[in-house]
């Protein structure tokens, strides 16, 4: 690798060539503004809040794509540089709402932070106020055009990560918009509803649908009996937005933090991602060992789902008939839960919180309707339960840790790392090689299924069976494992599949972050959960075992199949009946 030796702020430093300035810049501590920087995606040069001095250019230059040379000088504080940022910052605030204050990205609003970091204090310009309608017409995700920038990162996320394609530039000028085709809403477009595009959205033209007012309305009311369960992925993360560090495990506080807001019971989707490894392990052997359709595909992503739905309809009979953890807890709380403590159902209020928005899109779905009502009733992302958090006033970092509630908070290691990229697949091999073999393992980690790449691929024997696994994470990458599948290219078995990044570590409703590096310490907290568990393989979780042998039967038996298991079909959104109209 040849590098070259430039001079940045009176700095000498050596960088690869290629590097672009504010890669070399951030290298040595020196701080430059972005708003259309994202350090996953290409840069595009887009926004010009990183200008920056080249000494000899004729120009100030876009650091973010700008590359280095031999002998380049760069000065990132100039009067000249100062203002030029500080001018393009007030053209962006010149004609964006002024509501900062009722802001759901007030506090954490990108373009809000570089504004009081450039030092402005009033705007010299008066620019025409956009007026769109409000695109919120899905249950996921809401976008207002009015708080667009225009930086393309959404663009990038759905094409770059996920592969989906759903937003693109349309218009131009002043009248410039980030739209889906034919400008149609989400719900009419082939969204997933992933959320990445919320995710790495600096302002707020695309948020999560906020539905704490509802919840706050049942955990007031007297009449309801209003229970929570928590993902995996949350505890790892909700600590981030009480400024703790990334990827501190806050089970605990979370617990009693939920107790303080009011929740009569606080419970752990872990419980119900035990049984869905009961239910999914059983029903991947009995494809394997009876000739059903393979490589059998995990079902509890659904953004995975939405996908394979509206891309791959042809090969819906490879995804795994089992309803994802969230959706298996909402049925079992209105059924098994109720009968238990002699509830009525229709008193029960379900509430999840999650770190995925599709989940909001999932509790909707007209399958999900099980136990004879809606089964989750409320889905929080955990942005969202961390502003109810704070608004009720709890000290978080204060707190002292509690536990879930019985028998539905009870849950193994082989649950929790249902938060990663692999989790599903390493905690289904821990029970299917028991199950199988009748052998205890003597190692229950099954490390070639770990880690943050892409896709990955392992050889299990499970017997005397040679199993063939896969585990890929984002859509993009889904969608290379389904094409070969297609082309019946694939000699996998197994297959497990996460619509977002890390898996559901970087969920689009976890805390903000525009550093990958987040999701790799949330990870390794998930890993040293299950490493600290009493219990760590879902067949031996105890309020498991009693579930099936006083109510539920068997895996894959009469009323398991009734309550706990689906079947998918094509999704046909209406963006092109939009066009003809």
């Amino acid at each position: 690798m040849e590098y070259v030796n430039i001079t940045i702020d009176g700095q000498q430093v050596q960088m690869p060539q290629g590097t672009t300035v504010l890669e070399a810049a951030r290298s040595i501590g020196v701080k430059i503004p972005t708003l259309c920087y994202h350090p996953e995606y290409k840069p595009e040069g887009s926004c010009r809040i990183c200008l920056v001095e080249v000494v000899g250019a004729r120009s100030l230059v876009a650091s973010c794509v700008f590359p280095v040379s031999e002998g380049m000088v760069v000065n990132t504080n100039t009067t000249d540089v100062r203002e030029a940022r500080r001018a393009v910052v007030e053209l962006l605030l010149a004609n964006h709402p002024e509501d900062c204050l009722s802001c759901q990205r007030n506090l954490h609003c990108e373009l809000q932070k570089i504004a009081a970091d450039c030092g402005i204090r009033k705007i010299r310009f008066e620019g025409e106020k956009k007026d769109y309608p409000v695109d919120n017409d899905n249950p996921a995700l809401v976008r207002n055009q009015n708080k667009c920038i225009l930086c393309g990162r959404c663009i990038r996320a759905c094409s770059e990560l996920q592969g989906v394609n759903v937003y693109t530039f349309a218009n131009r000028g002043f009248n410039t918009t980030v739209s889906p085709a034919f400008n149609v809403g989400l719900h009419n477009a082939a969204c997933t509803f992933c959320g990445q595009c919320a995710n790495v959205c600096p302002t707020a033209a695309i948020v999560e649908k906020d539905d704490t007012k509802e919840v706050w309305e049942a955990l007031h009311n007297p009449t309801k009996h209003v229970v929570v369960q928590t993902a995996p992925a949350v505890r790892v993360a909700l600590g981030e937005d009480f400024g703790l560090p990334s990827g501190r495990i806050v089970t605990g506080q979370m617990v009693a933090a939920l107790r303080r807001i009011g929740f009569d019971k606080i419970f752990d989707t872990g419980f119900t991602a035990d049984v869905t490894i009961m239910e999914e392990g059983s029903e991947f052997i009995e494809r394997l060992t009876k000739g059903g359709t393979l490589p059998m595909i995990t079902s509890c992503s659904p953004g995975w789902i939405n996908f394979v739905e509206l891309m791959y309809p042809d090969l819906l009979d490879h995804l795994s008939t089992t309803k994802s953890p969230q959706q298996i807890f909402g049925v079992l709380v209105k059924t098994y839960y109720a009968e238990k403590f002699k509830i009525d159902p229709q008193d029960i209020v379900s509430v999840s919180v999650m770190p995925c928005t599709a989940k909001k899109v999932e509790a909707r779905r007209e399958e999900m309707k099980s136990s004879g009502y809606q089964d989750v009733d409320y889905v929080l992302t955990t942005r969202e339960i961390a502003r109810m958090i704070k608004e009720a006033g709890v000290d978080f970092g204060n707190l002292k840790s509690e536990e879930f509630d019985a028998p539905l908070g009870i849950s193994t290691g082989a649950a929790v790392i249902f938060g990663t990229t692999g989790g599903v697949m390493e905690a289904a091999l821990r029970t299917v090689s028991e199950v199988m073999t009748g052998k205890t393992l003597d190692c229950l980690e099954f490390h070639n299924v770990r880690g943050l790449t892409g896709m990955k691929e392992a050889e299990v024997t499970i017997g005397e069976n040679k199993i063939k696994v896969a585990v890929a994470h984002t859509l993009a990458n889904a969608r290379i494992i389904m094409e070969n599948i297609r082309k019946r290219e694939s000699d996998y078995h197994f297959i497990e599949v996460m619509a977002c990044p890390g898996g559901c570590i970087g969920g689009g409703g976890q805390p903000l972050s525009t550093s990958p590096d987040i999701r790799k310490q949330r990870a390794e907290a998930i890993y040293e959960c299950d490493k600290s568990a009493a219990i760590r393989k879902a067949h031996e979780n105890p309020a498991v075992q009693e579930l099936y042998a006083t109510w539920l039967g068997k895996p894959l038996g009469e009323k398991s199949h009734h309550l706990l298991h689906t079947h998918y079909h094509a999704q046909k959104r209406n963006y092109l009946k939009m066009k003809k109209d």
